[in-house]
Order: C-alpha cells, then sequence, then structure tokens
C-alpha cells in the first residue's frame, strides 16, 4: 500500500491500536482511563467523544494501560485482521485484569453489536460492550460493573450525533482535527458491515458544527476534516424546518469561518457528490484540492453484485467532472481485489479505470467476508486467496508507479504547506502538507514555526515524500 499520510484515509496504519493522551494536569484522586483505537478516523474522533464524557465525571487518560482504572479498545469490524489484532489485545488486558481483579476492560466501537454475546458470556473477556450510540451511558455503565454486573448497550439510535458534546482532542498536534458531520450510513454496500454496527444515517446540527470549527479555529487550529462514512448525502433541516444545510453549504460555511483555517474533508460516495460540491471547492482557497473518492472496483457488474449503485460510466463521468471544475485536483480511492465471482477480465477493468483516473494514491485491500454482510449471505467467497494475493499485488504496483509519477509533478513548483510538525527523523527538518495531501518535508529555518503556512520549492521526491526548502 502507498501511504501518504493523508490523516483522513480509511485505515492509517501508523495509528492502528494508537493509545490516546489527553494533555492535562494530573490529579491525585484522578481514576485512569486507557483507549486503545482501531479502524477509520470516525473511530479516533469517537475515542475524543468518549474521553470527554469521562473526564466529566473525573477520568484522566493515560498511555500506560498498567495505570489504567478503565481500559476501552474501540474497535473496527472492516476487517479481519483488525477483528484478529483486539482478540489478542483483550488476551493481553486480560492477563493485567487477573494482577488487578478491580481493573474495567470494554470493548467499543463497530465489534460492539456483533461479538457482544461471545465477548461477554462465551470467552469472557469484557466487563462491558458498548455500541457506537451509547456511549453517554458509559459512566452508568461502569456503575453496573463496579456493582458486580456486566454491563451492555450496543442500542443503535437514530438521533444521536454528539453535536453538543465538545470533543477532547486526544494526542492531537494542535494544529489539525477532525469534526464528524454525520453519523451511521443509509448505504447497503453488500461487503461493508457499517450499517449494521453504526445505524442509519443522520446529520449533525450545522451550526454546532460551525461552532466547533470557529472553537478550533481560535485555539489556534489552522485545519480541520469534516468527517462522514458518506459526506457528500449530508443534510440537515432544524426542527422548526425554516433551514435546510446540505453538503456544499456546509462546505462552504466551513470555508468561511477564516481564510487560515484549512478544510478537508472524508469519505465522498461516487453517487451523491454533486457539481455543486465542486464548485465550492474551486471557489475557496482555503478548501483542499483533494477528493478521496472509493471506486472499490471498475467492472460494472461487480459494482452491481457490491451494491454501489453506479457504474463504472458514472464513476468516470464524476472523474471527468472533478478533472474539469477543479484542474489538478488530487483524488485518491479504495480498491478491492478478488471481490465474489471477480473474473480476470474484470479485474483488467480496475486496473484500466486505475490508468484513466491516474490516482494520487489508493488504499487496496483483498476481499475479506464479513459476517452479517449482504455478500456473506448471498455470494460466495470463491476467489482463491493466491488469486486475490496476486491481483492486489498488480494494483499494489500500478498504483506506485502512478503515485510517484504525480509527486514528480510537483517538483520544481512552490507549494503552500501546512507545517504540523517536526519530521519523524530529524528535528532539524519540518513537515507538513498542501493541497493534495502529500507529506513535505523542508528544513526548519527561524521565523516559522508548526501552524504557519510555508511556500517550499520541491526540489525532489520519493515515491512517498517530496522534498524541498522554504523559499
Amino acid at each position: 500500500m502507498i501511504d501518504l499520510q493523508v490523516q483522513d484515509k480509511t485505515h492509517d496504519e501508523t495509528r492502528q491500536g494508537e493509545a490516546l493522551i489527553l494533555d492535562a494536569p494530573n490529579k491525585a484522586d484522578a481514576r485512569k482511563l486507557y483507549i486503545e483505537s482501531y479502524g477509520c478516523a470516525m473511530n479516533f474522533a469517537d475515542s475524543e467523544i468518549v474521553a470527554s464524557i469521562l473526564s466529566e465525571t473525573g477520568f484522566e487518560t493515560t498511555g500506560d494501560y498498567h495505570q489504567a482504572d478503565v481500559i476501552f479498545i474501540n474497535t473496527c469490524s472492516i476487517r479481519e485482521n483488525a477483528e484478529t489484532r483486539v482478540r489478542n489485545r483483550l488476551s493481553q488486558f486480560g492477563v493485567e485484569k487477573r494482577r488487578n481483579p478491580k481493573l474495567i476492560v470494554g470493548v467499543l466501537g463497530c465489534m460492539a453489536e456483533r461479538l457482544k454475546s461471545k465477548f461477554l458470556e462465551e470467552e469472557r473477556l469484557v466487563d462491558v460492550v458498548v455500541g457506537p450510540d451509547a456511549y453517554r451511558d458509559l459512566p452508568n455503565l461502569i456503575e453496573q460493573v463496579e456493582s458486580g454486573h456486566k454491563a451492555v448497550n450496543v442500542l443503535l439510535s437514530r438521533e444521536e450525533t454528539y453535536a453538543d458534546i465538545s470533543p477532547v482532542r486526544l494526542n492531537s498536534n494542535g494544529i489539525t482535527a477532525f469534526i464528524s458531520i454525520t453519523r451511521g450510513c443509509n448505504n447497503m454496500c453488500s461487503f461493508c458491515v457499517v450499517p449494521f454496527t453504526r445505524g442509519r444515517e443522520r446529520s449533525r446540527d450545522a451550526h454546532s458544527i460551525i461552532a466547533e470549527a470557529q472553537s478550533l479555529f481560535e485555539a489556534g487550529y489552522r485545519e480541520v476534516t469534516l468527517l462522514g462514512q458518506n459526506v457528500d448525502s449530508y443534510t440537515w433541516t432544524s426542527e422548526d424546518g425554516t433551514e435546510t444545510v446540505n453538503f456544499a453549504q456546509l462546505l462552504e460555511q466551513t470555508a468561511l469561518v477564516n481564510p487560515d483555517l484549512r478544510v478537508r474533508f472524508s469519505t465522498s460516495h461516487p453517487k451523491d457528490i454533486t457539481d455543486e460540491v465542486l464548485y465550492t471547492i474551486a471557489k475557496y482557497d482555503n478548501i483542499c484540492n483533494y477528493i478521496h473518492l472509493p471506486v472499490q472496483s471498475g467492472n460494472t457488474r461487480i459494482l452491481e453484485l457490491m451494491n454501489r449503485t453506479y457504474t463504472r460510466e458514472w464513476y468516470i463521468n464524476r472523474i471527468d467532472a472533478i478533472k474539469n471544475i477543479i484542474p489538478g485536483c488530487a483524488i485518491s480511492t479504495d480498491i478491492i481485489a478478488g471481490f465474489c465471482t471477480e473474473t480476470e477480465e474484470e479485474h483488467q477493468d480496475t486496473l484500466s479505470i486505475m490508468d484513466y483516473v491516474g490516482y494520487d494514491f489508493a488504499y487496496n485491500f483483498t476481499y475479506s467476508e464479513r459476517p452479517g454482510t449482504l455478500a456473506a449471505r448471498k455470494f460466495e467467497d470463491d476467489i482463491p486467496e493466491e488469486v486475490k494475493k496476486r491481483r492486489l499485488a498488480e494494483i499494489l504496483a500500478k498504483q506506485q508507479a502512478h503515485s510517484l509519477l504525480r509527486l514528480q509533478e510537483w517538483v520544481g513548483k512552490t507549494v503552500r504547506v501546512l507545517i504540523e510538525g517536526t519530521s519523524k527523523k530529524s528535528d532539524k527538518d519540518y513537515c507538513g502538507r498542501g493541497d493534495s495531501g502529500a507529506m513535505a518535508i523542508f528544513p526548519v529555518i527561524d521565523g516559522v514555526k508548526p501552524g504557519h503556512y510555508a511556500n517550499v520549492l520541491i526540489e525532489k521526491c520519493t515515491s512517498a515524500t517530496l522534498i524541498g526548502k522554504i523559499v
């Protein structure tokens, strides 16, 4: 997989299992909360909501689970390897629980509803299981466990958006932040468990989103990413029915918070992304010229089996619109190799659409059957593993070549970069991103610091990084 360290990628492998820590003064009587997160950006944003809710009841975060009074794993059910990781971690936490019987261990998020019986009753790995719509109930559930009972709340809601909760920014660089704008999903893609684990889609109050963006800017943040399973279908109507805001309008309102607040969003769905959204991106300099538009497959028959509700031709139409309305816009995607019944010719259709688009980067996986999905019920997972891996290798090789070509186009050009911090490899270099999301590395100079914008002349590149100097 080509990893350009884009903040809103579907699964940032560098963050999987990350312990989220709030930089706050220690209180002698504070109880310690350890949260470990897996999966997509939505899960990491949800962990911030959990920390905010429990901070109101006297909890502080810790990065050492040996010190914790409560351990939570925020889980993902999208890919099988995520479940394997979580089970391994629960076994490790079980060792700690035998040492400290008062320790509370819980599972949050997408795995909760589907595996609640296994976790609580059969395998007895945890004390509490909480779904993504029940985080407000956590203080009560913790009390139940302390009184000697197992606790579970995996009820899904048609209303819960946590709009009134200001997330605690955990492990933040103080410069970039996520803002959740929708919860749940109405797209019943046959391979996906999200509609079953996160419920039906609902949009958050637009005023609360803009207020959060304004608050973040005033606190020194300079980039926000609007998050949702499908941001393009965002539609909020006020209770009295006098105001309706769609995604293009929300994007514009966020951009108007301040011209120095850079705006990203993820994820778009090809069936919903409109020209109105594209023209809004083109209109405002502080909305990044970058769109993540998952294709999943380049073949119409496979797309129909996936229940993606668009054709190859529709997707190409949307790509053409992006390139015409926002010239030079960076485009990334998700691709699944080896979906049920996929033929070699249909695999070639995926490779050919990659050539047509020329993606800046892509997040590529072999098909992994998820229990409870439409595909698991209706289709046989009939592509041999070695064939899946070979097709994935072909996709990866093509994407690596495309990614390098796209980065080479920046060499000799000046890019406006938001400085996020020092490079992981050297404190003598800064790192930051331009519009496209590609990471740039450049020497530290006096007078500029993280949170500032800098014009960086790109002098060369690797297959994943731009390298230059401030001019």
